[in-house]
């Protein structure tokens, strides 16, 4: 306990936040007193840190090394600086942060310690999208991107997601530069008090041009509107509206109705539950909104904007699409782009063996829809682990998406998922159908008339102790299971030791007799284990088809529940 107190101390002394230094001055008293809670609390915040893998660091905020705050966040900064330095002999970074509590602060910080280390640095002019903050690093040809958000995450949680210039393209970070940026981190952490690292405000703030080039180059992508459907937008309490707003208006449709609860940015997210537009409950406000106002259509973000959600009328209702049928659509829409491409570069004899012809890619746990339309087109398609680190990576990308409500429409912008250019093009397809008659329903049934039905379906475990996790993938690793409800299990794959091109990862991949499979992964995000159903049909009309693939989720969900200790 004397270790764990002195530990806690040697963080008081060096916190800069007057309210976490309150809050664990209040921690480190009632520990000494015997509080057995207290004592807990501070083994929970100091016997481990929150590491700087992959997704950069995202945790609770409050004091501690295991939880998000302003001397982590200084460490982060002081050791992503110094990873810099030595990579390159005049580093450069740009740095976004969005509306959540404390993400300016933050993002201060950074630009304070980066300065101070010799970094060129330029700080974006107030709270906008991590879309933005993406296309910054490639538009300004940084050496590196810093974007302070928890992107869907609770109200009180904030992250620190990181992205490289040069090669990387403008790519979130991958193996091995986050263990290599981690190792710098924790040399600060072991050598440093936070507050004698050297700090400079001599940095840079981007102007207005960096936006309006960004807005510029989202409108290109799609050609003016004939219609203009009438639809709902919600920001979900982020920052996203300031630069939708300017997009929809600049590429000819008319303004939408917004859910004025939700529009401006508000760190508590006071109406929703959990500010993802997955989760049930987050798009009723859209709902009631949508329908007061007649719209035939709905589009929401979450709040960084590196999100998009779609609802459409269904019945007396409306309906969200899953991230994997907005996905199929919009693949399918590049992938007819990418045929106009190439007929019009072998009318004028054009050389076509560049990338031109485009690739199509997802991550494993999204539909093999992609691979169909991919096939169909005669396009390249590539699979990836989860995140859009790898996605975002493929050589030569035309479109990539992840069914986590993540896509990428326009990869020589940003190289990472971007809600907002898939709102406007997403829209631009909604304008079409309607010039010539049709919805997204209709849509989606042509969908399935040329490619086939593809469903999908989701189980998610929420858990409160992180360890349940990896004990739950073990015991489904050992049980080598034949059958799975009524369904027959043909092969299994393990992905712990490495998959065909796949690097190692914690995932299980099981395919069933009948085409179906499931998915087996922890969130990399949340504490959750969660579960991919995905099934298609070929027999019969496109609805015939949809509503048998839809027939094998609800059997496949019904079987997996038992499986993970639900009923």
């Amino acid at each position: 306990m004397n270790e764990l107190l002195d530990a806690a101390q040697a963080w008081l002394n060096q916190d800069p936040d007057e309210e976490t230094q309150s809050e664990l001055a209040r921690l480190i008293a009632a520990a000494k007193g015997g509080d057995s809670n207290a004592q807990a609390e501070l083994h929970s915040r100091f016997d481990s840190r929150l590491e700087f893998g992959t997704a950069g660091l995202r945790g609770e905020l409050a004091a501690g090394p295991n939880r998000m705050n302003r001397v982590l966040v200084s460490q982060a900064a002081a050791g992503l600086a110094a990873y810099l330095v030595k990579r390159e002999p005049n580093p450069s970074v740009v740095i976004g942060y969005d509306g959540r509590k404390n993400s300016q602060v933050f993002a201060l910080d950074t630009a304070e310690i980066m300065s101070g280390a010799g970094v060129n640095t330029i700080l974006l002019p107030r709270l906008m999208p991590t879309p933005v903050l993406a296309f910054a690093v490639r538009h300004l040809k940084t050496s590196a991107g810093v974007m302070v958000t928890a992107s869907h995450n609770p109200p009180n949680d904030n992250g620190y997601k990181v992205y490289l210039g040069g090669s990387d393209e403008g790519s979130q970070i991958v193996p091995p530069a986050d263990s290599e940026i981690e190792a710098e981190i924790l040399k600060v952490a072991a050598d440093s008090n936070v507050k004698s690292l050297p700090r400079s405000k001599d940095y840079s703030v981007a102007d207005e041009s960096l936006l309006d080039e960004y807005v510029k180059r989202t409108v290109s992508i799609v050609e003016p509107p004939s219609v203009s459907p009438k639809f709902v937008y919600t920001a979900m309490h982020g920052v996203g509206w300031e630069t939708a707003e300017r997009v929809f208006r600049d590429a000819g449709f008319a303004a939408p109705t917004v859910v004025k609860e939700q529009i401006e940015p508000d760190a508590k997210f006071p109406t929703v539950a959990f500010p993802n537009p997955e989760e049930p409950g987050a798009l009723d406000l859209s709902y009631s909104t949508a329908t007061a106002v007649g719209a035939e259509l709905i589009i929401a973000n979450d709040p960084d904007a590196d999100r998009l959600a779609i609802a459409i009328p269904d019945g007396d209702g409306w309906r969200r699409l899953t991230g994997n049928e907005v996905g199929s659509l919009l693949g399918w829409r590049a992938a007819q782009r990418l045929e106009r491409e190439a007929e019009t570069v072998a009318a004028v004899g054009g050389d076509s063996a560049s990338c031109v012809s485009g690739t199509l890619a997802c991550s494993i746990v999204s539909s093999p829809a992609l691979a169909e339309i991919a096939k169909q087109y005669h396009l390249e398609h590539e699979e990836t682990l989860t995140g859009f680190k790898w996605v975002s990576r493929v050589e030569c990308l035309a479109f990539g998406y992840e069914e986590a409500l993540g896509y990428l429409v326009d990869p020589q912008k940003v190289r990472d998922k971007d809600g907002i250019s898939a709102a406007l093009e997403f829209l631009a397809l909604v304008a079409e159908l309607k010039a010539n008659g049709q919805t997204v329903a209709d849509h989606l049934t042509s969908f399935a008339e040329k490619f086939g039905a593809f469903a999908s379906g989701q189980v998610s475990i929420r858990v409160s102790d992180l360890s349940e996790i990896p004990r739950m993938m073990s015991r489904l690793r050992a049980e080598h299971r034949s059958k799975i409800g009524n369904f027959d299990v043909t092969q299994i794959d393990d992905f712990a030791t490495g998959f065909g091109d796949f690097a190692p990862s914690d995932i299980l991949r099981i395919h069933l007799a009948d085409g179906s499979r499931i998915i087996i992964r922890p969130s990399g995000t949340e504490p959750k284990l969660k579960v991919y159903l995905d099934a298609s049909s070929k027999v019969g009309s496109g609805s015939e088809r949809i509503d048998a693939a839809r027939a094998t989720i609800t059997a496949l969900d019904a079987a997996v529940r038992p499986l993970l200790g639900q009923s």
